[in-house]
């Protein structure tokens, strides 16, 4: 026969108190609200079979969160840690790439205070493109490549693509025209 299985007694008032809140909150996620739902009614003496009934889930589930419950507390409420690989790139680092689009880039011709025109550096480019996003973030400090420059402004919902100018071409033999 197998063995009843229960939450364990609260630790303290503070567990109990903490518990019942999230069991009849509204606010807290889902997901915690339903696991001490599980604690609370355990705690009341419901099996696990009249648990998983009243809960709409199956016994098997309302098992596995008693013996979390069990085992680590409250803390066994919440979720593991995901699989996979853990983001590279910290959210820091994201907002300050995404942060250049708003800045000049480097090679692009500036007013200066005489009225001449000048650029930080000639040899970058005139406006923003991955690649050169990528060159500006990597001078930052922040190892990237172009595709995960891509993929960080399609994720933002940002525009990196600015109307080329007609004026400008790599062509070596491209003449400006002369004003009429």
């Amino acid at each position: 026969m197998p063995k009843l299985l229960r939450a364990r007694a609260p630790q303290n008032i503070e567990e109990q108190r903490k518990i019942r809140k999230l069991a009849g909150s509204r606010h807290a996620p889902g997901d915690w609200i339903f696991r001490a739902r599980i604690i609370s009614l355990s705690w009341q003496g419901l099996r696990t079979a009249k648990i998983a009934h009243r809960l709409g889930c199956h016994s098997k589930t309302v098992r596995k969160r008693l013996h979390r419950f069990n085992a680590e507390g409250i803390d066994g409420l919440g979720d593991r840690p995901g699989a996979g690989r853990k983001p590279r790139i910290t959210e820091d680092e994201r907002s300050r790439i995404i942060a250049l689009l708003s800045k000049d880039p480097p090679g692009k011709l500036l007013t200066e205070p005489g009225g001449g025109l000048g650029t930080e550096d000639e040899t970058k480019a005139a406006y923003w493109t991955l690649d050169a996003l990528a060159e500006a973030a990597n001078e930052m400090g922040i190892e990237v490549g172009r595709s995960q420059v891509r993929r960080i402004l399609l994720a933002e919902g940002v525009r990196w693509r600015r109307t080329r100018p007609w004026a400008e071409s790599p062509d070596p033999e491209f003449v400006p025209k002369d004003r009429g």
